[in-house]
């Protein structure tokens, strides 16, 4: 491969506390815990609204905050943007949990839809409310480093190339894209072929209005058919870590050219595909390599360092604890990661990965960020207590009740397979 090489002086746009890359759920997560302690915020967004995958990507679905009995166990702010994601909008929410935790156990799993773009405004209106500084269209494309300490960010926008500087950072890019270019250990994963998009047609329609629920006039339209574990995925396909230019492009062409064939012969003036994803929906590109990470073997089992107990959207009563050390690595003393970013093995990458866990990360990965900026400290000599109890007073629940771990263990998924 030909190189070339070139300097250039680069403006430096402003100085903040924490600068969060990437405005998906786990970002809006870190930004506003960071932000609520005080902490001049920033979040550098590449895309034009907040939310990531939960809105532009269109996974407009709260997997379950709950155990399948009708016990809370993902708590906190994953519950604060929940009930924010309906507050002016629809909600698929069941009765059981319409007001929160039940009195009698339940089958029932604490769940809902949302609106996209509803969602969407919320999160910018809330961040602003906040006093967090947003800035879209906004491409981080490099970290300033100093050794393994990060100086801040460069980013590509309408404006030029600009620097902004920060005392912590948090990749929330969903790929891990600033610890990779920061020279950090990382792992690719791989993604089957899928992709939805959403839509309306006549039936759905009619449906919406008799039922007089604007939700039920959604369909989805399908590209690639395979599902969370692989079916449906072609013989002989490789399958997609997305962890290139090449790679997302060869991901979203196939997939939306299969979308294409489905949909091209329907009658023309009973459907519409209104939203094809503004990302690739990828669902485990790539994670750090972190001190500690979540493993299936952590299921049921306790940890010290533990920021909040998770609960496993596919199959009920399984249980984690999600460690301190899966948001670091070895060495980076101001880098802190979140959500799909974080380090997790096997099954339990996917169930980190997910909103409410994605959520719980942002929000302990903000507050960590706080708490080292306070301390003059490295990420990896925070004091677990204090983020423990900084966790513990917006509601997380930091360790599970072994009460809940079940006598016989229950292998059937549930119902969001």
């Amino acid at each position: 491969m030909e190189y070339i090489s070139f300097q250039e002086s680069i403006p430096v746009a402003g100085c903040y506390d924490v600068i969060v890359a990437g405005g998906g759920i786990s970002g809006v997560a870190a930004a506003l815990s960071a932000a609520r302690k005080g902490k001049k915020t920033l979040i550098l967004e590449k895309g034009t609204v907040l939310g990531g995958l939960a809105t532009i990507g269109l996974i407009n679905f709260w997997v379950p905050l709950c155990n399948g009995r009708g016990k809370q166990i993902i708590r906190g702010m994953a519950e604060e943007l929940l009930r924010l994601s309906i507050r002016h909008g629809f909600d698929s929410l069941p009765p059981a949990w319409k007001n929160g935790e039940p009195d009698q156990p339940t089958d029932q799993r604490y769940t809902t839809h949302y609106s996209i773009g509803i969602f969407a405004l919320e999160l910018i209106h809330l961040l602003k409310h906040e006093g967090i500084t947003v800035l879209y269209d906004a491409l981080v494309s490099a970290p300033v480093m100093d050794g393994k300490h990060c100086r801040g960010l460069i980013i590509d926008s309408k404006s030029g190339r600009q620097f902004y500087e920060g005392k912590v950072i948090v990749d929330a890019t969903g790929d891990c894209d600033i610890f990779l270019r920061a020279g950090a250990p990382t792992v690719d994963g791989e993604n089957y072929f899928t992709m939805l998009a959403e839509g309306i047609d006549l039936e759905h329609c009619k449906n919406a209005v008799e039922q007089q629920n604007i939700r039920l006039a959604y369909t989805l339209f399908q590209g690639g058919p395979a599902s969370l574990e692989g079916y449906g995925h072609p013989e002989g396909m490789p399958r997609f870590p997305g962890c290139s230019l090449e790679m997302v492009n060869d991901f979203l062409h196939k997939n939306q050219l299969l979308m294409y064939e489905k949909i091209k012969d329907l009658p023309r003036l009973e459907r519409d595909v209104h939203q094809m994803p503004g990302m690739a929906q990828l669902r485990t590109t790539r994670h750090i390599q972190a001190i500690r990470s979540l493993t299936d073997g952590d299921l049921y089992q306790h940890h010290s360092s533990s920021i909040g107990a998770i609960c496993d959207f596919k199959y009920r009563d399984r249980l984690y604890e999600v460690p301190f050390e899966a948001l670091i690595c070895h060495g980076f003393d101001n880098l802190i990661t979140c959500g799909r970013c974080a380090g997790a093995e096997g099954w339990a990458w996917d169930v980190l990965r997910v909103i409410p866990p994605a959520v719980l990360t942002g929000q302990a990965a903000g507050i960590a960020a706080a708490q080292a900026i306070d301390l003059g400290c490295p990420l990896q000599n925070l004091p677990i207590p204090p983020l423990q109890k900084a966790l513990a007073d917006t509601g997380v629940l930091i360790h599970f009740d072994d009460a809940w771990i079940p006598q016989a263990r229950d292998n059937r998924p549930n119902e969001f397979d």
